[in-house]
Formats: C-alpha cells, structure tokens, sequence
C-alpha cells in the first residue's frame, strides 16, 4: 500500500520495482489481490497488465493496523502502547509540545462527553 499511496497508482511490476527488494512478483500480485477482495485498491486494465489504484488512505489504514496492535499485543492499553513508543527515546522540545497537545485534545473530548 506504501508504493500506491506514495506512486499514486502501479502495475505489479511497477510496485515490485519499487519496494527495491527481491520479492517475487506472485508475491506482490497476490498482495494486491488480497487487498483488491478487501476493497482497499482497485485496479483498471492497463494492456495486459493492471493498474492498481489505493481507495483507503494511509491515515485510516494506519489507524486500523494501530488499533489491531493495540489490541492484540497491548491487551487494548493505550497507555502501555504510548510507553513502549516514547521510552527510551529523545524527542525535542517541539515535538513533546506537539505530543501534549495532542493528549490535552483527547482530554477535551472526553470532558466533552
């Protein structure tokens, strides 16, 4: 999904070329296949080959995927997911600044509740 979001759109071979590993082409073709049975790309004929295109943004993929983490190795604990995220890290000021923020944006939902 990367190389769609990143390209726009690709053939297999194309997205192959792309992720610059050896991966096989079946390989790619049947990930987009899977992906194309759970409506996240479509794909147009293109000559012989087919144009894969993404229909699911990366920011609402990448909350579901994060979601699913979450639950299944942090036992749906935000706040053991955040620690293993930060600890042991730097972050600059701006970028702590940014993180309470956001936290302080989640608060105010929830009084707003």
């Amino acid at each position: 999904m990367s190389v769609l979001w990143r390209q726009g759109s690709g053939t297999v071979a194309e997205v192959r070329d792309a992720l610059g590993e050896d991966v096989g082409y079946t390989t790619v073709l049947k990930m987009l296949q899977i992906l194309r049975s759970k409506n996240a790309v479509r794909h147009e004929k293109e000559g012989r080959a087919h144009r894969y295109y993404p229909l699911v943004e990366s920011a609402d993929a990448g909350g579901s995927a994060l979601r699913r983490v979450m639950n299944k190795i942090f036992h749906g604990s935000a706040e053991l997911l955040l620690a293993t995220l930060v600890e042991n890290r730097q972050f600059t000021d701006e970028e702590i600044a940014r993180m309470r923020s956001i936290l302080d944006r989640a608060r105010e939902k929830e009084e707003d509740r």
